[in-house]
């Protein structure tokens, strides 16, 4: 069953956006990025947009937002009275109904949503904005980025393209859309509130490998539902899947989180082609900068991530980083916090080649790192 995922946070509960049926019913059940080193999922390129407004980005991007049913079951216990006593007798199974969103992002079915809203599906059943429903089956799916690739059987389908997340401003107007308590097809408006927002809402079961979350922050309005749905920029761009919403009701109050499309861009390419996702790792532990850790570092600037601990014969140790080196760029982005971090370093795969800028006792180095995956070596890695 998909399980909603929760965390307090100063009293507000971050909620993620899948749509259970609200009763379960027994029953019987059979059983191109402007990076070089982010690789689009395959597809053939969508034509310029002349979108005047949002009624026309609106117009271009409904179509490519697409309602996801998933069927699962699970095992209850089955209790009996006898002379007043309860007895446990067995186990029955029921079925629970699920809802939420996804993005086409090919022309030939492959669509984005998130993995809280499949993961645990028995049965996918896709609809399209034109009412058609399709069986989808799962493709690959990464816990640690909450996001999964299903696919339907179709030719022609209209798609949103990617759009560089990176270059996402705080205040640009932006566009969600998805289904929210089953209200197909819903599109509201709002801005970017803030990026690179880590909420510790991630739960990632394969211990190997860390949650990267590095969201998006934004004022459109999204509700239950919403997840896996597209949060889209003025140019009818795929700027971020919508994932979760600040909530004390379990209902929007204000603000919701997106994964940026470069991200799902990278994941979804692996998943489509490899199934299981590429990561290239650094190898080390940091801390991000603050008054505190100035003062007890000595570090002489509020910037960058101090290094706590080089793992051994990783990345970073093999490139000569060490202990007490402050990072303040990876691939030539400035990295102040660690989601900022994680979401630069989750563009590349084992045996990419990235330049990390630190610094040590004041003075200022350049150093190329080849990064390398969970085991060590730059293999791929196959599910």
């Amino acid at each position: 069953m998909i399980k909603m995922k929760k965390i307090f946070l100063s009293s507000i509960v971050i909620l993620s956006l899948s749509l259970h049926s609200c009763t379960a019913q027994p029953s019987e059940v059979t059983s191109a990025l402007s990076t070089p080193e982010v690789q689009p999922m395959n597809s053939t390129a969508a034509p310029s947009l002349p979108l005047r407004d949002f009624t026309d980005v609106a117009a271009a991007t409904i179509d490519g937002v697409v309602h996801i049913k998933c069927e699962m079951t699970q095992l209850t216990p089955l209790y009996r009275s006898f002379f007043g006593f309860i007895i446990r007798e067995g186990v029955q199974r029921q079925v629970y109904d699920a809802y939420g969103s996804g993005v086409i992002v090919t022309s030939d079915g492959y669509i984005l949503t998130n993995n809280h809203v499949v993961q645990d599906a028995e049965r996918i059943t896709v609809t399209l904005n034109d009412r058609r429903e399709l069986p989808a089956r799962l493709v690959g799916n990464d816990p640690a980025t909450d996001l999964a690739v299903i696919k339907v059987e179709a030719e022609g389908l209209t798609y949103i393209p990617f759009g560089n997340s990176d270059a996402v401003r705080v205040g640009e107007p932006v566009l969600a859309i998805g289904n929210p308590f089953n209200l197909t097809s819903t599109v509201t408006s709002g801005i970017i509130s803030a990026k690179a927002r880590n909420m510790h809402i991630i739960d990632n079961p394969r211990s190997n490998e860390t949650p990267l979350e590095s969201f998006l922050q934004t004022d459109a309005a999204v509700n239950s539902g919403n997840s896996g749905g597209a949060l889209v920029n003025a140019r009818g761009e795929l700027v971020g899947i919508v994932t979760a919403i600040a909530s004390g009701n379990g209902n929007y109050i204000g603000y919701s989180f997106a994964i940026p499309s470069n991200i799902a861009m990278k994941v979804g390419g692996d998943l489509q082609r490899y199934g299981y996702v590429q990561r290239g790792y650094l190898g080390v532990q940091v801390t991000e900068v603050d008054a505190s850790v100035a003062r007890q570092t000595g570090a002489r600037d509020l910037k960058g991530l101090y290094v706590g601990k080089v793992n051994k014969d990783c990345a970073a140790e093999r490139a000569g980083i060490r202990q007490g080196d402050v990072i303040v760029r990876v691939a030539g982005k400035e990295v102040n916090t660690f989601a900022e971090m994680m979401e630069e370093l989750g563009l590349f795969s084992p045996g990419d080649e990235v330049d990390v800028d630190y610094v040590r006792e004041g003075k200022s180095y350049t150093v190329r790192v080849t990064l390398l995956n969970s085991n060590g070596n730059t293999k791929v890695i196959k599910r």
